[in-house]
């Protein structure tokens, strides 16, 4: 652990980078300029996201540079994301750079935790392994960019998981404990211009701050998964990919492109149908993935079986939940639809 004053240093160096940043966007015209599918009303500095990735830089400069592959990776996922928050990138590009980025990432885990992962001695099992890990890591990284919709709810349910990460690592020594202060200050820095009602947030993370901060989620998840041999550990996001993926489903079922805008995730169905202020329904994230993190860590035996059956149980419950809200609320959704087409 550092001395106290190490971090008022980078909390303090996080603050006046933000603010530059903000200074640099509006010279460049870098904004988010609202329409029919998003939850805001006014033009927004975009990008503001990028102190997530500046505050990887500081602690890697800070600590010698410890995951450097890692430092590579995000450096890598949160540019191009950036570029793309700039100028449009197609979405073959970006997919590309994802999964070359996040092959770095679980590389770095392979080297700082030698023998972690339990997925046997062969040579297709270790490929087969790989592969998934890819594909579920990837996938995970844009369902954290589909849900940064409102303002706060980025920022708030990055502060749950990583704050549950800080407890957890006071129990199992999985990854730096000042890697994870320092991203804890970079997310409370942002929620100071970003958790605000709708048409008061200063700035939006943009796609630099939504992939940056998946890939610094997983990376920490990785490594505790990678400590402990135990997958269950995926339940620190379990609110955000219940969410992601079974509005991903309706999508499908809707036989609609899943690479236009739109606006049927719960909590975009909350903030713009139901008018629940964006603070509030970032909070009813905050506090679902709180309860069941907690629950994991604090209520359950520390065997495999009862990790698995909380973790499923807990799947049940907030599918269930999900069912039972669209059912009630989404013909709201289908009307606004219907008022844009005239009907």
């Amino acid at each position: 652990m550092w001395p106290l004053y190490y971090y008022f240093i980078v909390f303090v160096l996080l603050l006046l980078m933000e603010v530059v940043y903000f200074k640099i966007a509006k010279r460049f015209n870098i904004v988010d300029k609202p329409n029919e599918r998003s939850s805001h009303t006014s033009v927004v500095l975009r990008g503001g996201g990028i102190i997530f990735l500046l505050a990887v830089w500081i602690w890697s400069a800070f600590s010698g540079f410890s995951y450097p592959l890692f430092l590579v990776a995000v450096t890598l996922a949160a540019g191009v994301s950036f570029i793309d928050d700039i100028h449009s990138l197609p979405d073959s590009v970006r997919l590309v750079v994802q999964f070359v980025a996040m092959g770095l990432m679980i590389w770095q885990i392979f080297l700082s935790v030698p023998g972690g992962f339990a997925f046997g001695e062969s040579l297709w099992a270790k490929i087969a392994f790989v592969v998934i890990a890819l594909i579920v890591c990837v996938g995970a990284t844009n369902i954290y960019n589909f849900m940064d919709g409102i303002n706060g709810i980025t920022a708030g349910y990055s502060l749950v998981v990583l704050a549950t990460l800080a407890i957890i690592c006071t129990r199992i020594s999985f990854i730096s404990d000042t890697f994870l202060c320092v991203m804890i200050l970079a997310v409370l820095v942002f929620s100071f211009f970003n958790f605000r009602p709708r048409g008061k947030a200063k700035c939006f993370a943009g796609d630099v701050g939504s992939v940056g901060m998946a890939f610094i989620v997983l990376f920490a998840i990785g490594m505790l998964i990678a400590r402990t041999g135990d997958i269950t550990w995926l339940i620190l996001l379990l609110v955000y990919g219940v969410d992601g993926c079974l509005t991903i489903c309706h999508r499908i079922m809707l036989h609609e492109d899943l690479g236009q805008a739109h606006r049927k995730h719960a909590y975009q169905l909350m903030a713009n149908e139901l008018k629940i202020s964006h603070p509030v329904v970032s909070l009813i994230y905050i506090a679902l993935q709180l309860v069941v993190s907690l629950g994991f860590i604090f209520l359950i035996p520390n065997t495999t079986l009862a990790h698995w059956l909380y973790l499923l149980g807990s799947l049940v419950v907030l599918c269930l939940i999900y069912i039972l809200f669209m059912k009630k609320y989404y013909h709201l959704h289908e009307e606004y639809l219907k008022s844009l087409r005239g009907e």
